[in-house]
């Protein structure tokens, strides 16, 4: 069974606070919890309000079909942070 993860690198320019940067990363997470049934954290970078990356994993039988979801997810992600997603990178385990 294949497991699939997106890593988002993200740099969040308009974010002066930790408080800031908590309440654009919970939107992200619910948004795509949501949308796509995944399973979203922030992995690195807590400590810092203007930079984070995010993991997002899934798994499915069809190896296929967890390709294009995760595509998805990585198209939602460039919609809803536009120049703020720096980069990404996805993984099959």
């Amino acid at each position: 069974m294949p497991v699939g993860l997106v890593t988002l690198e993200i740099h969040l320019s308009n974010a002066h606070s930790l408080k800031d940067k908590r309440q654009i990363l919970r939107s992200l997470k619910d948004r795509l919890r949501g949308q796509f049934n995944v399973a979203v954290a922030e992995l690195d970078h807590q400590e810092l309000w203007q930079r984070a990356v995010v993991g997002v994993v899934s798994l499915s039988s069809d190896a296929h079909h967890l390709e294009q979801s995760l595509r998805a997810v990585i198209l939602e992600s460039e919609r809803l942070l536009g120049r703020d997603l720096v980069g990404h990178e996805m993984e099959f385990f």
